[in-house]
């Protein structure tokens, strides 16, 4: 009888281990534990996919579903605080003035409008976990009021040869294929990755507004809508590696580059009627044209260890270069009143290059303190052409449209330098720190030779604090000043036309946005169950916001606008754990506030909304090798200084079925119920619009990942604090 069930127990394990162990949220152990003269084994769960750190919070998604066939979007999408709209936009609490960096560098393909273009083309398998900093500590980067998400590439150390193969056709002629290799020694490893993203998307604009005709005063309703699709491809490669010299020191270097686009088209409608319902005009465009945008990446560390243990100096640099190439050709169509059809074009370069330098200087203090320097310099170049032009139908000659055509340069300085202390004392462990910046942009509209400068020198103080109040239970503070300097193109007063009559244009006297961020969180964390309530305060001066005006005949224009003051409060609320052996969950929620004082804008008073984000991620244990996996997210609606965004509600599915133990079968469907939209709605005195993007379709793949070689260790990146906190 005892040889029975110890033999039915550790058949029990293995089912589980290859099972949960493989696919599920947990990693599984076996641990024997004795029981008088009988021998036992008991399952239990390891520590959480969820790490708390004093300044941020970690969420390994290594091994979730969505991380083999899906995007960067999808994975920050079921992060909790974190939000991803339509257009792969990202926010963090609600505002989406967020710094996104990878591994620890900002990236110029992650800046601007194409940054949610290229979310969506960044493949998630390459990603090993995210890290969430709402108050970050002095050594990152100041910019950014919402905070910084930091996206860890995968970075492995391993003896021999390693690496990993996967591939997936999807549904509408999309598939994804990827690999990497791995070759590891004892001084050093060298990683050679490469992918390829065959992507369609399908979206639908449409504008309905209610505004006086300009010319005859009388009021009209226009209703423009368009459907693009957008074919792409997105070819990448990557070379990292890490050598140690000797014992004291060691450099580590990485190089990428990424590729997207594709063919981009589109069909379009515009009509107006009056107060009768009268038609009064309509008109259609036809567009095609390609959009590639080619990324570049390199960076390389050199870090010396000096006397005292633990005491080091790093010196790094990074470059970061995106060149945009849009083309696109016009048929515009005149239905009411009757016209031939016309044709022009409009093409526009935009180029970004980031240069860094930064030398930073780590102290232990004993074993209980730590003290850092640094100091950093930025410079950032952007330059944007536009031309435009209308083509002859007969000749095909083409003749410049001067209020089409537009060059813009923006040049930006940044001067930076930290300290920091980080202790444990008692139950305490606390970090403080004082960052300075010193900042130089220069705007330049060649084409009028209009110039803007901008001189400042900002002050950003932080502090966090973790108070141990048991084992399993910390309470904890942050606190951060941060800043939101205006995108290069934001500053550019140049009115784009590439989607009329929906125009947009930036705003050269935009200022920087100065953020006042608190946290008050209690935590509880447990062998198989954490939940977290977090309390925060965000005061902003000089907020930006979008301001959509008038102009007549159907067109509306957005621009960007400063408000004196934008409050938000909430509370976050998480929780990890697991019902059954069978099944996990995460679950997280976000209860906010937010007051937008928008007098200058012509509202009559202070705004005010509130509204309970949500979102649920369910990990089920079918099978002893089946695992699937849903997520249900939710953003509520939020304010805008002139009206409203409306909530989104999202359903993603993965499923995973480890065919060997180097195998796997896996299965993902993102946007299952196709709610994937945003919607603004608009009211002023001289107008009323409601502006919706859909993304129409699911986007769902089904393929194989096949891991060979060594076990994998994963080696921690970057210059970060880890003193040992009661965490």
């Amino acid at each position: 009888m005892k040889k029975l069930k110890m033999a039915l127990s550790l058949r029990l394990v293995l089912l589980l281990k290859l099972g949960l162990g493989t696919t599920g949220a947990f990693a599984q152990s076996a641990a024997p534990v004795s029981s008088g003269a009988a021998e036992t084994i008991e399952v239990r769960a390891n520590k959480l996919s969820v790490e708390t750190k004093i300044d941020r919070k970690v969420y390994v998604v290594a091994d979730d579903a969505q991380s083999s066939f899906g995007t960067a979007s999808d994975i920050l999408n079921v992060i909790p605080s974190v939000d991803v709209d339509a257009d792969g936009a990202v926010s963090l609490r609600g505002d989406g003035h967020v710094l996104i960096l990878i591994d620890g560098k900002p990236s110029t393909q992650f800046q601007g409008s194409a940054a949610g273009e290229n979310l969506r083309a960044l493949s998630s398998a390459d990603i090993e976990r995210i890290e969430v900093l709402t108050t970050p500590p002095p050594q990152f980067k100041a910019q950014g009021a919402a905070g910084v998400i930091n996206i860890v590439t995968r970075k492995h150390h391993n003896a021999g040869v390693s690496g990993r193969v996967q591939g997936s056709p999807g549904n509408l002629g999309r598939y994804t294929t990827g690999s990497s290799i791995t070759y590891g020694a004892d001084q050093g490893a060298v990683t050679l990755t490469a992918g390829f993203r065959h992507d369609l998307r399908e979206r639908r604009v449409e504008s309905f507004l209610i505004a006086p005709d300009s010319g005859s005063g009388q009021v009209l309703s226009s209703h423009s809508g368009f459907t693009e699709r957008l074919g792409r491809e997105v070819p990448s490669v990557g070379l990292s590696g890490d050598y140690a010299l000797s014992e004291s020191q060691s450099v580590n270097g990485s190089a990428s580059w990424t590729k997207r686009g594709g063919l981009r088209t589109y069909t379009q409608q515009n009509q107006s009627s009056d107060a009768n319902g009268v038609l009064v005009s309509s008109t259609g465009r036809l567009s095609s044209g390609h959009d590639p945008e080619n990324d570049y990446d390199i960076a390389g560390t050199f870090a010396q260890k000096l006397a005292r243990p633990g005491e080091a100096l790093e010196f790094s640099l990074h470059r970061s270069i995106s060149h945009q190439r849009e083309t696109y050709d016009y048929t515009n169509q005149s239905f009411l009143p009757p016209a031939p059809d016309a044709r022009s074009n409009l093409a526009f370069n935009e180029d970004h290059g980031i240069v860094e330098a930064g030398l930073d200087y780590v102290l232990p203090l004993g074993k209980v303190a730590t003290v850092k320097f640094g100091y950093g310099l930025e410079r950032d170049d952007y330059g944007f052409t536009n031309r435009g032009a209308t083509v002859d139908p007969v000749t095909g000659d083409e003749m410049i449209n001067p209020s089409l055509t537009n060059d813009f340069h923006d040049q930006q300085t940044i001067h930076s330098g930290y300290g920091s202390y980080q202790a444990v004392t008692g139950g305490f462990t606390w970090l403080g720190g004082l960052r300075t910046e010193w900042t130089q942009n220069e705007a330049l509209l060649v084409t009028t030779n209009t110039r803007n400068e901008q001189r400042y020198f900002n002050v950003f103080p932080s502090l966090h604090m973790d108070y141990a109040l048991t084992q399993h239970t910390t309470l904890s503070l942050g606190a951060s000043r941060r800043i939101t300097r205006p995108e290069p193109e934001a500053l550019n007063p140049y009115i784009d036309h590439e989607y009329a009559p929906n125009l947009n244009s930036g705003n050269p006297y935009l200022k920087p946005q100065i953020t006042q961020s608190f946290d008050l969180g209690f935590e509880v964390e447990q062998p198989i169950m954490t939940y977290q309530l977090t309390g925060y305060y965000r005061r902003n001066t000089n907020s930006v916001t979008n301001v959509v005006t008038y102009l007549g005949s159907g067109e509306s224009l957005s621009t960007l606008a400063n408000l004196p003051r934008n409050d938000s409060a909430g509370v976050e609320f998480s929780a990890n754990g697991r019902v059954q052996r069978w099944l996990s969950y995460g679950l997280s929620g976000n209860a906010f506030y937010t007051q937008i004082d928008a007098t200058q804008l012509g509202s009559p008073g202070l705004r005010s909304t509130n509204g309970v984000n949500l979102k649920a991620k369910l990990d089920f244990q079918l099978t002893a090798v089946d695992s699937l996996q849903v997520a249900i997210v939710r953003t509520d609606k939020r304010l805008t200084a002139q009206g409203s965004v409306r909530a989104i509600n999202l359903l993603n599915l993965g499923y995973k079925r480890p065919l060997t133990p180097t195998l796997a079968l896996v299965a993902t469907l993102t946007d299952a119920l196709n709610g994937q939209h945003f919607e603004r709605e608009v009211s002023t005195p001289e107008l009323t619009q409601t502006y919706q993007r859909r993304a129409t379709g699911q986007v769902g793949f089904l393929g194989l990942v096949y891991t060979f070689g060594a076990k994998k260790k994963t080696k921690d990146a970057g210059f970060e604090y880890d003193l040992g906190s009661a965490k």
